[in-house]
């Protein structure tokens, strides 16, 4: 294996075979200890969470997979905290696709003066470019185009897929008795084909899922997967 990239919370590796590995650790984003899936560094660090997320990851995809979703997973080993995945071609340099359904985190810091904490929105889709040193800014439709970042169709396909997914595992939580606030998917090109495919993790570590007013830890939500795969 060839390390290819050093991330946040996983490591990614290229196989022999073409294909790639993730090696899921067991850091969270967030600042000052506190979890937040829209954090930009490490804020703290949860044995256990390595395997937690792989299980969900594995969890969902193969779901997405029988709903004839394209995606690029292969398969996980839990024990081993890797997930195999094929090959994308990124959006640029990455871009990160948020749904939210209730306003929390970043949208009360940049909307406060309008928004009122916990607000329904919907299943209000915004994209950001990945990019650490400008916190990962939003943004438009038409920006996206002009830089060449996407083609003509893409944002309105990107959308629609975000938010089918998004309500795939909204109401799948819903059927634990939970509720998500929000979360954050990342999407690429088939570079065969040039199909849209969801990439990354489907994971507690990219999503706010509350439970009676009340927010669910990444690991306490990763135990209602537990016994799932």
């Amino acid at each position: 294996m060839e390390l290819t990239y050093q991330g946040k919370t996983k490591d990614l590796y290229q196989l022999e075979d073409g294909h790639y590995q993730f090696k899921f650790k067991d850091d969270v984003t967030g600042t000052e200890g506190v979890f937040d899936p829209g954090a930009n560094q490490v804020g703290l660090t949860l044995e256990g969470s390595g395997r937690a997320n792989v299980r969900m990851s594995q969890y969902f995809f193969e779901r997405f997979e029988e709903a004839g979703i394209h995606t690029h997973y292969l398969d996980a080993d839990v024990d081993e905290q890797t997930m195999t995945v094929t090959r994308a071609d990124f959006f640029g340099q990455g871009l990160e696709v948020i749904c939210r359904y209730k306003a929390v985190g970043s949208f009360m810091r940049r909307y406060g003066q309008y928004a009122q904490e916990g607000q329904d929105l919907n299943g209000y889709v915004e994209i950001t470019l990945k990019d650490d040193e400008r916190q990962d800014p939003l943004i438009t439709q038409e920006g996206l185009l002009v830089l060449g970042i996407l083609r003509p169709g893409e944002y309105e396909d990107i959308v629609q897929a975000t938010q089918n997914i998004s309500e795939m595992i909204r109401q799948d939580l819903s059927d634990k008795g939970l509720e998500l606030y929000d979360l954050k998917l990342e999407f690429g090109r088939d570079p065969q084909t040039g199909e849209l495919m969801l990439i990354d993790e489907v994971s507690a570590g990219n999503m706010r899922v509350y439970k009676e007013g009340h927010s669910v830890e990444p690991l306490e939500l990763a135990n209602y997967y537990q016994e799932e795969t």
